[in-house]
Formats: C-alpha cells, structure tokens, sequence
C-alpha cells in the first residue's frame, strides 16, 4: 500500500460502497458492522474477574459504574483486519453516523484500534457527493458528551435488566426480560387491553335525513340535496358515542342530553314525516390548513405505517437502505427542520411541478416540539440540493424502496407549498315533530308536539394548496361514526390527496367515497324551506377503545417523552419477539403472559413502570449529553439512591433487595368471572373454574386458551363454552383389536396425543427400592404418538389412532446396504430413517403411504440439511459484485435466506421475499462475510475422576 492513504471506518458495507465511490484513490473505506464492543455476559467474564467487582453486570457499580468492554467474538476478525490497514494509513477517519449511537461506535472504534496517525471525526447528514467532500473538508473532535450519554443509556440498560429480569423469570417464566423502554411500552399495550376488556356497550339511536332546496315554483328538486343528522330535541343535544363512558352510562345529567331508543327515533320519524323544514341558521367562515413538517424518525414511523401497511422495523430498515445508498438524509432525527438548499430545492420543485401559486412568499421554518430533541439536525428528506423526483428514481428502486421514497419526497415538497384554502359551511335546519300524528301517537316522548334539529357541516376547498402532493393521515378514531355529516371538499386522510401524487400535479381519479365528500351545499339563507326525505332512524353501539397499532404506539411513546424516536423500531420488535404482544392486521393484542409482567412490575416496581419516571429518565439522559449532568453521579442515584438502604430512598439496589414475597400464583392469575380465572402456565394460559372440582383428585376443571383468542374476548360465556368443548380427562376412542388394551387420547403440555392403556406392572413388595426401579424401567411401556397437524383432539378416530400408535412404519429394505428404512415423525415433521442417514418427507400422509422405489428415489438425491432434497431457488436477485457468482433467495430450515453458493445470510424479519432488493441481498452477503464464520464451541472437559484412596489396612 503506497503512502498517503487514509482509511475511512463507517458502519455498514452497504455505506462504505457508496462512499468509496465519492471518496476514490488514496481512500480505504471499511465497514465495522455496528458496534465491534459491548458489556460481556458475566458468565463469559476471565475467570479472575467473575468474583469480583465486575462480576455480576460486567460493570464495576461500586467505582464510579466503570463498565468493561469486550470485542465481540464476531468481530474479531473485523478488528484485525481494520488494525492491518491502519498500520499503512498515514490518517484515520471515523466516518459513523453523527448521533450518540454513532458517537459510541466511534469511540469504541478509537479505544480499541489506538491509532497513532491523526484521528478526524467526520460527519454528514446524506450520502451525495457534495455532502461527503463537505464533510471531508469540515472534520471535528469526538463529542465526549454523545459518548456519555449513549454509555450511560448502555450501563442502565445492563443494570435495569439484570437486576429485573431474573424477578420475572422465577416468578413468571424463564427467559423472559425486562427493559426501561419495552416494560412501558409493554405496559401501555395491556392497559388498552385492560379497557376494552372494562368496557360495557351501550346502544342509542338517531335519525338522518336527505334535505333539498324548493325553487320558486314550489317544485320539489333533488338537486342540490345533501344530507344531515338530528342533533337537538326541544333545545336537548341528542346522545352520539361520545357522551357514554366506558361503562355504557351517559355521562352529564338527563337535562342536558336527550338519549333516543329505538321507539322514540322511530316516533321522530314518524311525526316528521308531513313536517316542513326550514334553514335556522346558516353559518360561513375561510377555511386554511397548513401542511405537516417534514419527517422526522418518528412521524416517518407513524405515516409508513398509516399509508403503506409498513412496521417500525420495515420502515427504519428500508430507510437505512435509501440512506446508506445515497437517496435520503439521515433518518434517525428528531428535528423537522431543512437545510436553507433543501428549503430551495423543495420550493423550486413545488413550483416547477404545480405553478407558481402553489408556492407561499416566505419559506417555511419548522422547528421541534419535542423536549430534548436531538440527533441529527435536519429532517428526512431526498438527499442533495436537488431533490429527483419519484419517476427520476423509478429504474433504480423497488418495492418498498420506492414506495417510502416517493412518502418521503411528496412530504418534503409538501411541507414548502402554499396553505390549502376553502370555506366551511354549518347549516341547522328546523322542524316540528307531530307527535300525535298517526305512527307517532303514545311514543315514549310523549303525544306533543317536539322542536327538532337537524346539522350538516363540511368544507369546501377552492384552493388546494400542499394538498395537490400530499396529505397526512391519521390514526382510528372510536367516535368515527358520531362526527357531523361530512358534505363537502375536505378530502379525508386517505382520499384524493393520495390520488393528486404524479409530479405533473394532475390528480388521479378518485373513488366513490372523494366525490361525495367533494359534493357542495347548495346556497341558502336563513328562512329558506327545505324538502326532507330519506328520513331514517339507525341504532348504534358504542366501541370500545382502539387497540394501539405501530404507529399510535409511536405517537403514543413520543407524547410521553419516553425512550428516543431511534429505538422505537427496536422497542417495538422487541415486545413482539419475546411474546408480549403480537399483531392482528395492523393492531397490537397483548398476550396474557403480557398481563403477567405488567402485573408483577406493577406491584412490585411500579416506579421503573411509571410514565413521568421513564420520561424523566429520559430528560436526564439528554441533560448527560448537553453536559449538565455528571454519568456517574447520576447512575448512582439511581442505583443506590438517595438514601441507600431505606425502602423510600433506595435505588434499584434496594427496591429489588426489598421485594419480599412474591405470590407466583397470584400474580399469574386474572379474574374473568364467575369463578373462573385464567392461569398463565409454564406452558401457555388456561382456564380453571374454581365452582367446578371434577379435575385429577378432586382439583379445579381446566380447558387451554387457543392462542387466537384476544384477551377482551374471553368473557364468561366463551370460557364456559371453552370448559363445554373441550374434552374432561382422557377421551376413550375404543380397544385395539390386536393387543386388547384401550386407546384414548389426551391434551399435553405440548399439545394432543394418542397412547394406549397399559396395566399396572406386578411387582413383588418384598424387592428393595432399587429393585422395584429396575422392574419398573423394565416394564413394558405404553406406545404414544403426538396427532398430525391436520388432525383434532375432538374429532380423531380409533383408526386414526391405531395408524399413528403403528409408526415407525417399515418402508422396506434398501437392496445394495441389507439396511431397514422407516418412515416415522419426529420433532421436526415427517422423515425416513436408514441407520443414521434421514431424509425429510414431502407430507404426514407419506408416512403411512410411501413405497420403497420412491423412498429410494429420496435417498438418490444429494442429501441437504436436515435431509431436504434439493429445491428451486424462491427468487434470483443477479450477480454478487464480490463473489460474481448468482445471488438467489432459498427456503431454509429456519427461513428464507439468500446464498451466491458460498456464503448464505438468513433474512431478517422485515425482509420479504417477494420486495427483496439485489442490493439488500447483497449488503446481508456482506455482513455476514465480515462477521466471519461462526466458531463452534469447544466440548466442556469431562472432570477427572477423583483418585481413588487406597483401602486401609486392617
């Protein structure tokens, strides 16, 4: 390597390429992978220091919460290799992201490597040329206090969990954490829940109608006609969804609001039919809206998941992408604020794609409400001075790649354009209900005539402003159904600004639904009189609650100032990777085992759980990176606290020391009602009916929970039809017509099977313990087979059961080795078995039907993994530009995965097979080459025998 070269460390090969290729000749640009240090496990400590200070969290609590760090084991590799080429380099750049998580690797990097040439810190918000040779000419010095910070998030993490997590895992079940940000996060999932499941119903009715000008003539005209909703009853608002509590009881007292019944609406209905309506009042005013603020890591998060169906893990995964290969700036920030060139670029391509007037005078300034914000210091946007439009990117991205890029694009040019304008119109129209009319007589409101009103309102957009690119959704809202009948242009969260996304400006065609919002009221004037027809009286029932979804659980989080926007993505995999909350369609149903840990955490550390403490946690982290705060001091306080060893003043420390008695039962265990709780099992939930003592001697009945069953759909009724349909003790399915003995089926703890009856062993009571051991063991053993997957506990057969109790079938008798092959089911599915070779079977079925030529045949083929026969390829993605061998998708036995026949990377969960870029499959070829291959632990020395003492003499 000649003189002169400087070696460039970034985080990703996917960010190294790019920057390589800005960067040119007399540049190395490395990839570290992430983090190449982090706080060991205790157990993987030198044996020296696992009995001392460092001995339980790796980090020494007692010396200013000194932490020791280690390169990790797949690292190491990476570590030698950049220390080889900063010997050659006569300068080194430490290119990583500029937040406190870039910050840290930085300084690990800096730690670990000891560089003895001078060190730049370089930092830039895209990857575009102009950005990265600004960067080169404007270096800086590490930020200690970014390193402060993100070590003392790291530290409290490392206490936080080791300290918590070892509680759930003896009073809950083993293996499961505990974390600052995930226990809240968790926390607020299953209080939701907890509401639903509080919630009572309650029904009430109203009545709409269609309302239509009279010409001068006195003719009756449709046109024009428009709808509204009844909303007063003899000067008393009528009841909507949003006047019960979630308790079905109407809130204020009965004088203020009138609640209509099925009776009564149909009494209005009928008493206005012959009625005359008139215009009461006819109120207009301007209508502004301003658009949103660029993206920030949050909002990108909420709105991806809102408008294209994408999670937090998905979003930020494909936002890396378009960072790292140059497309958007950095998108982990918490800042709406652009750059005074991409405030250009916005306004220039707002006027050049939609007209002048679709541009304000002044640029627009946008600044964070958020407390504490920081990260990066502009929002996400396309990267470079001059934003390419989505159909300029077309050929290049894909999928999801472009589907948030053009999300991204439209926001920003959005966030630069005029205001959109209208005018808003609310009308209430007048009638008298005659009562005592025909239909209307003995009705619950009485036989006299009432007062009755009714409402529209709506908007009218003349200039569509921000609109014509972009408009932001929303989140669910219960009282959808009770907002005022919508009878104008303001096109709603999903609606025609989504259709108005070309970069000509021309809007799409719209749906259905657009055009009749986008239908006028027709002028009017108080005094003028109405036709109304159509009248009609609808029942409602009011909805519990909306679960959260990925995206209202970031809003939610962020609003509470609790973890950082950056790891919400994390948090949120998090909780669903250790079976807290899993998803339906988009919302987040939290499991039972969810309920448990909140409750143990609940009662026991209901401080680390509480939202003001978490957030304030938060703020003090960002006080530690502003400098205002001391780490270690602060860590102290925390987990020692300010009077070490009271129960008020402790920490962590003594709040995990001061814990006392845990009742496991207690805390696994949730009333449903009438006598019936549900137990949270080693093994799953299931119910036991404690007025029901016909289980095994005489204990409680049980009956699983299927897993499908949302918490706030366990009701009384459906446990008791749970404890109905279920099967009480062992199903007897007949006897085996061979050996006699009776066939029964059972639900196990690891699911449904067949075995059959055996015989008590006739032991001698005069053998000695050890003896009746050995004739026990000796004794003949019951024959068991777990049910296939297509079949069910109430509906298997004795045929069914005799099959099953039949494996392992003899297939045959392979002709050139002498050696048996069966077929037989196994934890991993169906397979044949010769010796010790096996082979996987394409079916259940084929255990009972395979021949021997076709097993023959499954054995001629080269044998892969597990067994598995060669199968096509899923996808094929081109050439790898390092191996320049064909990169294609497979199925693996743990998932799909991409090879180029040397090197095989698993997809990770937000990866789809069907959106998989050549470029993402050729960043997971990379890491995982840089990653090295995975060392396979040495087998544990067996002890040596102690010696034996020579027998002493007599």
């Amino acid at each position: 390597m000649s003189a002169g070269r400087k070696l460039v460390i970034v985080e990703s090969p996917a960010k190294a390429r790019t920057i390589a290729g800005y960067l040119g000749e007399g540049y190395d640009v490395e990839a570290s992978v992430g983090h190449i240090r982090d706080l060991p496990q205790p157990s993987e400590l030198p044996a020296d220091m696992k009995k001392g200070p460092f001995g339980k969290f790796a980090v020494d609590v007692d010396n200013g919460f000194a932490p020791y760090y280690v390169v990790d084991a797949d690292k190491k590799k990476k570590v030698s290799e950049l220390k080889r080429l900063l010997k050659d380099s006569d300068e080194l750049f430490l290119a990583t992201d500029e937040d406190r998580e870039g910050e840290a690797i930085a300084w690990h990097l800096l730690q670990e490597l000891k560089p003895k040439v001078p060190v730049k810190r370089m930092v830039f918000h895209e990857i575009t040329r102009e950005a990265i040779q600004r960067a080169l000419a404007n270096t800086r010095e590490l930020d200690d206090r970014l390193v402060d910070a993100q070590e003392t998030r790291r530290i409290l993490d490392r206490l936080y969990g080791y300290e918590v997590s070892p509680v759930l895992w003896r009073k809950v079940r083993q293996g499961l954490s505990a974390g600052r940000v995930q226990s809240v996060a968790t926390r607020l999932v299953v209080e939701r829940e907890r509401e639903r499941m509080a919630f009572r119903t309650a029904e009430y009715w109203d009545v709409t109608g269609t309302f239509g000008q009279v010409d001068t003539r006195g003719d009756e005209t449709r046109a024009g006609s428009f709808g509204a909703r009844l909303v007063q009853v003899d000067g008393q608002r009528v009841a909507s969804g949003r006047d019960f509590d979630d308790r079905g009881v109407l809130r204020g007292s009965a004088a203020d609001v009138r609640h209509l019944d099925e009776p009564a609406a149909r009494a209005l209905v009928a008493g206005l039919v012959e009625s005359s309506f008139e215009v009461r009042s006819l109120e207009t005013k301007p209508y502004t809206r301003k658009p949103a603020a660029p993206f920030t890591t949050s909002t990108l998060q909420q709105e991806a998941s809102r408008k294209l169906r994408m999670g937090s893990r998905q979003t930020m995964r494909t936002a890396q992408g378009l960072y790292e290969n140059g497309y958007i700036t950095y998108m982990r920030t918490d800042s709406p604020a652009l750059s005074s060139q991409a405030i250009d670029a916005a306004r220039r391509q707002a006027g050049e794609l939609y007209g002048a007037e679709y541009v304000p005078d002044k640029a627009r300034v946008y600044t964070s409400k958020a407390k504490g914000a920081q990260e990066a210091h502009e929002a996400i946007r396309p990267a470079g001075d001059q934003f390419r439009t989505p159909a300029q990117v077309a050929r290049e991205l894909s999928g999801d790649q472009f589907r948030l890029y053009e999300l991204i694009w439209k926001r920003t040019v959005a966030s630069q354009m005029a205001d959109a304008r209208g005018s808003t119109a609310s009308v209430r129209i007048g009638a008298t209900a005659r009562l005592s009319a025909p239909g209307a007589a003995g009705s619950p409101l009485g036989d006299a005539d009432v007062d009755a009103v009714f409402a529209a309102s709506g908007t009218v957009i003349t200039f569509r402003g921000f609109m014509a690119a972009y408009e932001e959704g929303r989140d669910a809202d219960r009282y959808e159904d009770d907002a005022p009948t919508a009878v104008a242009g303001a096109d709603g969260a999903d609606g025609a600004a989504d259709g108005a996304d070309e970069p000509t400006g021309k809007a799409k065609g719209k749906g259905k639904a657009a055009e009749e919002r986008e239908a006028r009221l027709p002028n009017m004037v108080e005094g003028d009189e109405l036709t109304g027809t159509d009248l009609t009286a609808d029942g409602h029932r009011t909805s519990p609650p909306p679960r959260y979804t990925e995206a209202s659980l970031v809003k939610a989080l962020e609003e509470r100032g609790i973890g950082r926007p950056s790891t919400y993505a994390a948090t949120i995999s998090v909780i669903q990777d250790r079976g807290y909350v899993t998803g339906r369609g988009q919302a987040l149903v939290p499991s039972w085992l969810a309920f448990a840990v909140t409750r143990l955490l609940e009662e026991n550390f209901d401080k680390l759980v509480d939202y003001d403490f978490t957030a304030a946690m938060e703020a003090d982290l960002d006080e530690i990176a502003a400098g205002s705060r001391e780490r270690s001091a602060w860590l102290s306080q925390f987990y020692f606290g300010e009077n070490p060893g009271s129960v008020d003043g402790g920490g962590l420390r003594d709040l995990v020391a001061n814990l006392g008695d845990i009742d496991a039962r207690e805390v696994n265990s949730i009333d449903i009602g009438d006598g019936i709780t549900l137990r949270v099992g080693r093994y799953g939930p299931y119910l036991e009916d404690t007025r029901d003592l016909s289980g095994p001697d005489g204990a409680p009945r049980r009956a699983s929970v299927p897993e499908e069953l949302a918490p706030d759909e366990l009701t009384v009724a459906k446990a008791r039809e749970l404890f109905e349909t279920q099967p009480e003790g062992d199903l007897v399915l007949g006897e085996d017509p061979v050996t006699g003995t009776t066939i029964v089926a059972k639900s196990g703890r690891y699911g449904p099977y067949v075995t059959e009856l055996l015989p008590e062993p006739e032991i001698d009571p005069g053998l000695s313990a050890a003896a009746k051991k050995r004739a026990l063991a000796a004794a003949p053993k019951p024959r068991t087979a777990s049910l296939l997957k297509s079949m069910d506990l109430q509906t298997v057969t004795l045929e069914d059961a005799l099959r099953l109790l039949s494996l392992p079938r003899v297939v045959g008798v392979d002709p050139e080795t002498g050696t048996e092959i069966t077929a037989q089911n196994g934890r991993y599915g169906p397979y044949l078995k010769r010796g010790t070779d096996s082979r996987t079977l394409p079916s259940e079925e084929a255990m009972f039907t395979v021949t021997l030529e076709e097993a023959l045949a499954i054995y001629a083929q080269p044998k892969r993994g597990r067994g598995a026969t060669a199968a096509p390829p899923l996808r094929e993605l081109g050439e790898d530009p390092v191996s320049n061998k064909p990169i294609v998708v497979k199925e693996g036995r743990f998932g799909a995965y991409v090879t180029d026949g040397e090197t095989n990377a698993t997809l990770r969960k937000e990866d789809a097979v069907d959106s998989i870029t050549p470029e993402r499959a050729q960043e997971l070829l990379a890491e995982k080459r840089a990653r090295g291959p995975v060392k396979k632990k040495a087998p544990a020395r067996k002890a040596a025998a102690p010696r034996k003492k020579a027998a002493a003499k007599s």
